[in-house]
């Protein structure tokens, strides 16, 4: 029986209102700080119902168009000027580097938790935006209901209703896993670290995309590796022509990247970079590990789906926790390792044995009963509107011709200031008025980020938030 293709169903209600709005917003019709019409008001315009206006209205917010104020209603956001200059992407290194990482990293790590500094330097969300408060309950009744998990050793090497959450979840992201492919660790850092040592061994070179999360500087250092550092964009990801070349022209044993919403830049690879990217480590037979901790924090319609979704043979190494999305203490993280698994299932063994059982139990139950997409598109929500708060004032508050990246995912802000500016000495400046930053000599192996800095924008706005951030860029004009 030959089968016909129907036509392609059309767009529920609600995303027809909701782009037939956002239509009207790019024309300039509904400009910002326009209120829109009250639900019920629209539903009778739009001759639909409420339930659907409220989705649209919804999906808008979701989107960055609108914001719901208490007791107000629904307004048109401000949004940034489309002009507004982006960062530039570095040059290729000429031949590998050893990582020297200096003190101030932990310095930037260890003030992240002092609460008499303003947290704009480790990139870590505020407490306020996780369910600590339910998880709390989650976590004592699983020590209440088996407290003989407090007893013994974690030996397994995956909690098995937890394995198949997350691999649910990947699933519907695109990207079919096996539950019994993950590792889960203690966090995505050591996720990161067995990874690593999987894949290569004392003096081997690593590639990674610059500018570098730090972390990743530091774990190669720690395991005598060496570093080639890949120009990256600050929209795209990094650069497939420059990663060519580096495959070429030098021994790399593996890539480490972040293809959606990178630490510190914010880049989102296109699907048909990923898939490039994929070919071409391929060709030079080239394992991959990924970090995709920040891939469930999309401010679009759509999860990005993970490098890990080309994977045909194995070479990809998928890292991530549930650090930045629902509790950084629990310290609940995996990785699918592909053809490696086997290694890094010894590595975890002699590492750590295994992950408590209680911690990946407490955050099972909580995937199981429901809540976490809820919670996932409060956190997205917040997370976006800050990211537009601190670069209506960035912009506002530094000194003209400052970059800005403009990431469409995740919680972290790149900005490049005028080249009279020397960050480095500015993080100084700021710690005595109690502010942290993190510098941009922390984010690569060469001196190439002096007037760069990364922003946390993870913390609630409020009026000593922006204080802080007029204050920064007072103390960047004085360098001027």
């Amino acid at each position: 029986m030959i089968q016909t293709l129907s036509a392609p169903a059309p767009a529920p209600l609600y995303v027809e209102l909701a782009r037939s709005l956002e239509h009207l917003i790019e024309q300039g019709t509904l400009r910002p700080g326009h209120r829109l019409p009250s639900v019920r008001r629209m539903a009778l315009q739009r001759d639909v119902s409420i339930s659907t206006v409220l989705q649209a209205y919804t999906l808008l917010e979701n989107r960055g168009w609108i914001e719901a104020r208490p007791q107000s209603g629904y307004y048109v956001r401000p949004r940034l000027p489309m002009d507004t200059p982006e960062p530039r992407m570095a040059k290729p290194m000429a031949k590998p580097s050893a990582v020297g990482v200096n003190d101030l990293a932990a310095e930037v790590l260890s003030l992240a938790t002092d609460p008499r500094y303003v947290p704009f330097g480790a990139a870590c969300p505020d407490p306020s935006l996780f369910p600590t408060k339910k998880l709390a309950r989650i976590l004592a009744a699983v020590g209440r209901n088996d407290p003989s998990l407090l007893g013994r050793y974690a030996m397994s090497l995956a909690y098995d209703p937890l394995a198949r959450e997350i691999a649910r979840r990947y699933l519907q992201a695109g990207c079919p896993l096996g539950h019994d492919e993950l590792v889960v660790t203690t966090g995505c850092t050591e996720a990161l670290n067995l990874s690593l040592r999987a894949v290569t061994k004392p003096g081997d070179t690593v590639a990674v995309e610059t500018p570098a999360y730090f972390g990743f500087l530091e774990t190669i250092q720690s395991l005598n590796l060496r570093v080639v550092e890949i120009p990256t964009g600050p929209r795209t990801g990094i650069c497939l022509d420059a990663t060519r070349d580096a495959l070429a022209n030098h021994d790399i044993k593996a890539l480490m990247v972040m293809p959606s919403f990178s630490n510190p830049l914010g880049s989102n690879m296109p699907d048909a970079n990923k898939e490039k990217l994929y070919r071409i480590l391929a060709e030079f037979d080239t394992p991959v590990i990924e970090d995709d901790i920040y891939g469930d924090l999309h401010f679009g319609e759509r999860r990005p789906k993970p490098l890990k979704a080309w994977d045909t043979d194995g070479r990809v190494l998928l890292c991530s926790s549930f650090g930045k999305t629902l509790a950084p203490a629990l310290r609940v993280g995996w990785c699918a390792p592909g053809r490696y698994l086997e290694r890094v299932r010894r590595l975890k063994f002699t590492n750590t044995l295994g992950t408590p059982v209680v911690l990946q139990k407490t955050v099972s139950d909580f995937l199981r009963n429901g809540g976490f997409d809820h919670h996932l598109r409060s956190i997205r929500r917040a997370y976006h509107h800050q990211l537009h708060l601190f670069s209506q004032a960035i912009l506002r508050y530094f000194p003209e011709g400052t970059r800005l990246s403009r990431p469409e995912g995740g919680f972290v802000l790149w900005v490049e200031l005028p080249a009279g500016v020397d960050t480095l000495r500015l993080h100084r400046e700021a710690l005595k008025h109690h502010i942290t930053t993190a510098p941009g000599a922390l984010f690569s192996v060469k001196d190439r980020y002096k007037s760069c800095l990364r922003m946390n924008c993870g913390v609630p706005w409020t009026d000593a938030i922006e204080a802080a951030v007029r204050t920064l860029g007072e103390l960047a004009k004085k360098q001027l």
